[in-house]
């Protein structure tokens, strides 16, 4: 009979680490359950919210349990009326959601305003522009200290042309990378694999951050829950040179262009997406002088609660044993 394993802080140290590389038992039992929950189409993500201020067991439980499967949910409120940053605030709370990182860009209640902006301090950063952003897993430029973890994006108001999300569960990307050469995932969790420069376009050319060295893949301590940092930019990303990483980096892009696991989803008033931090991107988009798009972002810390690799896995276990 398979042991199931109770807690998330005693699961690193067990036998049912899927992301173990020397574990193939485990990783075959964790890869079979998230393959059942494919092909996904995008109506399974949706959870219906009716009162942002007031979310119930029942919706709470829905949001969670396709986290728990898929890395991400897309939420509908009942009315396209703006949540108020108080209340986006206060709901990702409700999902465990609560250490927010304070991002140079940030708002003073350190949720962020996404728009066209002409500020100048902003305007050098794509995601304050109309042009297309490529992939990545937000954060992925933070000390190894602060690493994004979990995010909510929230629609106030849509472009009027394009600003479509493509979303890609990291996990899904993890499974095509071991299962066609595992040394791609050891080359992946050096810690040198993937290095940051410095960031030094402060206004008088001050540093704002210095050089971030680290993992693209990387399990957290405690929990091993897995973890992804990524960017698919041409420059400022220094990769280590060796065979297999430049390899696992090819293979990465040749995913980003052809995953059958890639989502594609351009958001409305009044609808959100609540990840644990996976891949994604936005295609450019056009504002009229009546309509511009703005969109709040909140990044965590934390992933969302209840979405733990260790208890997926004693839900995998007892499926088996059954």
């Amino acid at each position: 009979m398979t042991k199931t394993v109770t807690t998330a802080t005693e699961f690193s140290m067990t036998n049912e680490n899927p992301f173990d590389l020397d574990n193939a038992e485990a990783y075959q039992k964790w890869r079979d359950h998230k393959l059942a929950g494919y092909p996904l189409s995008l109506q399974q993500l949706v959870v219906k919210i009716g009162d942002i201020r007031a979310i119930s067991d029942q919706e709470l439980k829905a949001l969670k349990r396709v986290i728990r499967q898929h890395n991400m949910v897309v939420y509908q409120l009942a009315s396209e009326s703006q949540a108020s940053k108080a209340e986006i605030r206060q709901f990702a709370r409700l999902l465990g959601l609560d250490r927010i990182d304070n991002n140079i860009c940030s708002d003073e209640d350190s949720i962020t305003s996404l728009q066209v902006s002409d500020s100048a301090q902003k305007r050098i950063y794509i995601p304050y522009t109309n042009r297309r952003l490529s992939w990545h897993a937000d954060g992925y430029y933070n000390p190894l200290d602060k690493q994004i973890r979990g995010m909510l994006l929230h629609c106030v108001q849509p472009a009027v042309k394009g600003g479509e999300n493509m979303l890609l569960d990291h996990e899904m990307i993890y499974i095509q990378l071991r299962d066609e050469n595992p040394d791609y995932i050891r080359a992946l969790m050096h810690p040198q694999a993937m290095i940051i420069p410095p960031n030094n376009e402060g206004e008088q050319g001050d540093q704002i951050r210095g050089e971030q060295a680290g993992p693209v893949f990387s399990l957290e301590n405690g929990t091993a829950n897995l973890h992804m940092r990524y960017s698919a930019r041409s420059r400022n990303i220094i990769w280590r040179d060796d065979v297999n990483t430049s390899a696992a980096r090819a293979k990465i892009t040749d995913l980003l262009d052809s995953s059958p696991y890639i989502l594609r989803y351009r958001l409305g008033a009044g609808q959100g997406v609540i990840c644990n931090n996976l891949l994604h991107n936005r295609t450019s988009f056009e504002d009229s002088d009546a309509q511009h798009r703005l969109l709040y972002r909140a990044r965590f810390y934390d992933r969302v609660a209840d979405t733990a690799i260790a208890g997926i896995m004693n839900q995998v276990n007892e499926n088996v044993i059954s």
